[in-house]
């Protein structure tokens, strides 16, 4: 069962009485347990909707060509999650996805299909991700700029 808890935790981030309860709750299928957490983190993700952001970072992506590029602003609650590898790889994420889809505009975004996994959207990133910080993160807008 310890095994099964350290891979579970490894796939989501989630915590250790998370990954317990879910692999319980599955009767140890992990694909199961997988889709239990990240129904709970979606569950959590809108319960921290409404908490205001006022840290964030701006990013910025240039396409290898150097003819394509796009530059986001995506906000949370701190700077401590600000800094985190998560944070930075999800705002890179966002940015590639700006550059190569170009999407209308935020709500567009959010629902595109996210380009590196057809199976899930921009949006899912984001909740995943406030699922494992416990903090609210919000694309706030992006420009993109080609050649």
């Amino acid at each position: 069962m310890l095994d099964k808890i350290k891979t579970l935790r490894e796939k989501t981030g989630a915590g250790v009485m998370d990954a317990k309860k879910a692999l319980e709750g599955a009767k140890g299928d992990l694909s199961k347990a997988t889709e239990i957490i990240a129904q709970r983190g979606l569950t959590k993700a809108a319960s921290k909707s409404g908490r205001e952001v006022r840290s964030g970072r701006v990013y910025s992506y240039i396409h290898n060509t150097g003819r394509v590029g796009a530059m986001v602003e995506i906000a949370c609650e701190t700077d401590f999650v600000a800094n985190t590898e998560d944070f930075l790889a999800l705002c890179k994420e966002v940015a590639m996805q700006v550059a190569s889809m170009d999407p209308e505009d935020v709500p567009v975004l959010m629902k595109q299909a996210y380009i590196r996994d057809g199976s899930k959207t921009i949006e899912d990133l984001v909740k995943g991700l406030i699922a494992k910080t416990g903090e609210n993160i919000k694309i706030v807008r992006f420009v993109r700029f080609a050649l």
